[in-house]
């Protein structure tokens, strides 16, 4: 066995490959950009070696740099992770170059299911299905019409290099496949450097199946299948384990014609056989196509080795060292039901925008596992994936798995950045995938839905307000000698302000009047009751901003009230930054009159700017920013005030 391994990758597979290596009593060595100095894998690893910038150019692709790093370092072995250079084969001839080990597959059997067309017909060759199509050389724009009209439309045209939905068309009718095939073209040249595709028949109701398999270089045996349908254009969003409606029949041939696939090219590691299923007809024997292998760990592996107790790491780190498989397929069994949830820092009203930020909060229930490289405190860098964590849960049936998964979501607290927490949880509680029915387009079919925000309940911005006013149950907080002292706060809820007063009742309960409604709260049993209804949510307050945690998340930022006109109302009046960024112009002075729609700033986040604009006429009271200014989310920017008669 190895005594000391390189992990060349970063953040939550970084932290996972060196938590078991620790527990094999392996020393771990991590590498870093100047973005990661601070990161958690960083601080875990034994010790740790710069290898560049921020960009994965300069450092995570670097394998020079990582092959140097190893060998200085004494470490034996590189172990990938996935992602940045773990596919690439030429980066596994120089590691065996330098008298290293590469924990995963030759560079053959990577070069052998590198390109989906090559990798389909050796597919074919050891019996393995495949989705009726053409993949053939000739790439010809009439030729490949021709071959679509002979497999029957629907298509779907594919960058023969690609991945990630990149390259990727669906063309109904003859008359559109020149322009698909264009655009797919210019996309697969752009993404891989190769504009050649392929042509398939797009399945109607399609599943995206995908076989574990494990392999010594010689034989092979598969950990059972995960369903990975659930995806929103072409990324995978939760994922589970075993897939619903499988039958013993299907799994069986699944998983025999996934260790074909593996042994046809001498596999070592582990890998995925991705399958495109048919469950227009429910799952049947004759129903699935090999899409392609992921010569690589996968993102989801949680979710198998929570269903057969088998550590995958584990298993990489002993085969990569000389040892046989360390189980035969009549070992292996399933218990249980598994998800996989994927918390990414994303704008999902914006259209899941990658975000930034600095999270002030992370807190997840106990009774979960989670695979994160972040912490408190941690910024989401721009540079990188923006996961925050990997959610998996486990239960001795499905509807269990999925209950405890959906608690996990409500239970987790982020506060620092947008998440697309609030739609994972959505997606957990839709009927159709809560009964197992489940196909690639359901996210597409249900997205206005699945991503519709709920107006803000009163109770949550008087929760927000009771923040506000730090320790509410120390015995003078609020006090007043004759009578309740009302006090005013203004929370900034995106484009809305909402106008609150609260006061310490006689009887030390909490009043908070919003609007014409006023609430009475009283804290019972470590929680807040509200007009004698317990709220389940809770709060986080720091740096002017205020997060209530529930079923649904809502943040607010703090609004000093003379800021704010009193006279002008509502919350047009204040623009706010949508997000952390620069402002890079100020096209307004104060005393200007202004137009609904008029530009009045300009902010850059994650390299796009975005332009602001009047929600309505006014005159421009105050401009509380200049250009240059760092501002986080939610920072007042300028103040309008209603035009004069």
């Amino acid at each position: 066995m190895f005594h000391t391994i390189l992990i060349a990758n970063r953040g939550e597979i970084a932290c996972r490959v060196i938590r078991t290596a620790r527990a094999m009593g392996i020393r771990t060595v991590a590498v870093y950009s100047d973005a990661d100095a601070g990161a958690l894998h960083v601080a875990l690893a034994d010790s740790a070696v710069h290898i560049g910038g921020p960009a994965p150019r300069d450092s995570y692709l670097r394998g020079d740099a990582i092959i140097q790093a190893a060998k200085t370092s004494g470490a034996q072995a590189i172990h990938p992770g996935y992602g940045f250079l773990s596919e690439n084969p030429d980066f596994v001839d120089a590691v065996e170059a330098a008298g290293l080990t590469f924990i995963g597959p030759s560079a053959q059997a990577i070069r052998a299911m590198g390109l989906k067309d090559a990798a389909k017909a050796l597919m074919q060759e050891a019996g393995v299905p495949v989705v009726p199509g053409y993949h053939g050389a000739n790439q010809d724009a009439e030729h490949l019409a021709g071959a679509a009209d002979t497999i029957g439309y629907p298509v779907l045209i594919k960058a023969v290099a690609g991945g990630g939905g990149k390259g990727m068309r669906r063309v109904e009718r003859p008359q559109d496949f020149h322009e698909a095939l264009e655009s797919a073209r210019s996309e697969a040249a752009t993404a891989f450097g190769n504009d050649n595709v392929l042509i398939e028949k797009y399945i109607e109701k399609p599943r995206h199946i995908e076989i574990q398999v494990f392999g010594d270089g010689t034989s092979a045996v598969h950990l059972f299948e995960r369903d990975c349908s659930l995806q929103r254009r072409h990324q995978k969003v939760i994922e589970e384990a075993p897939a619903p409606g499988m039958t013993d029949a299907m799994r069986a041939a699944m998983g025999q014609a996934a260790v074909r696939a593996a042994e046809a090219i001498g596999y070592k590691g582990a890998g995925t056989v991705e399958f495109i299923v048919d469950g227009s007809r429910g799952l049947r024997s004759d129903g699935f196509w090999f899409m392609e292998m992921n010569t690589r760990l996968q993102v989801e592996h949680p979710v198998t080795e929570a269903i057969t107790g088998v550590d995958l790491v584990e298993w990489q780190l002993r085969v990569a060292a000389g040892e046989a498989l360390p189980a035969r397929q009549q070992d292996l069994a399933i218990r249980g039901h598994a998800f996989e949830a994927r918390l990414y820092a994303e704008d999902v009203p914006a259209g899941f925008l990658p975000a930034t930020g600095t999270l002030e909060h992370l807190h997840f229930p106990a009774d979960v596992r989670i695979d994160s490289g972040i912490r408190p405190g941690d910024a989401i860098s721009p540079w990188y994936d923006p996961m925050i964590a990997k959610l998996i849960t486990h239960g001795p049936t499905r509807a269990v798995a999925l209950a405890r998964l959906r608690a996990a979501l409500e239970g987790a607290q982020i506060a620092g950045s947008v998440t697309n927490r609030d739609f994972l949880a959505a997606l957990t509680r839709h009927a159709g995938f809560a009964a197992g029915d489940v196909d690639t387009g359901l996210i597409g079919r249900d997205i206005d839905t699945l991503t519709a925000v709920a107006q803000t309940p009163p109770e949550a911005v008087a929760l927000a307000a009771l923040a506000t006013r730090g320790d509410t149950q120390a015995p003078l907080a609020g006090f007043a000698l004759w009578q309740p002292l009302w006090q005013r706060v203004l929370l900034a809820e995106g484009d809305v302000l909402h106008d609150c007063t609260l006061a310490r009742l006689a009887d030390g309960a909490w009043g908070i009047r919003l609007g014409a409604r006023e609430m009475r709260a009283e804290w019972r049993g470590r929680a807040w009751w509200i007009d004698g209804a317990k709220c389940a949510a809770e709060t986080h307050c720091a740096g002017g901003k205020v997060s209530v945690f529930g079923a649904q998340t809502v943040h607010f930022s703090l609004v000093d009230p003379l800021a704010v006109e009193a006279a002008a109302g509502a919350a047009a009046g204040v623009v706010l930054a949508p997000m952390p960024g620069l402002v890079k112009a100020v096209f307004v002075t104060p005393g200007e009159a202004v137009a609904k729609g008029a530009r009045l700033a300009v902010l850059e986040a994650m390299k796009m700017e975005h332009t602001l604009v009047a929600g309505r006429d006014g005159m421009v009271a105050e401009v509380l920013v200049t250009a240059g200014a760092q501002v986080e989310a939610g920072a007042a920017l300028i103040v309008l005030e209603e035009l004069a008669d």
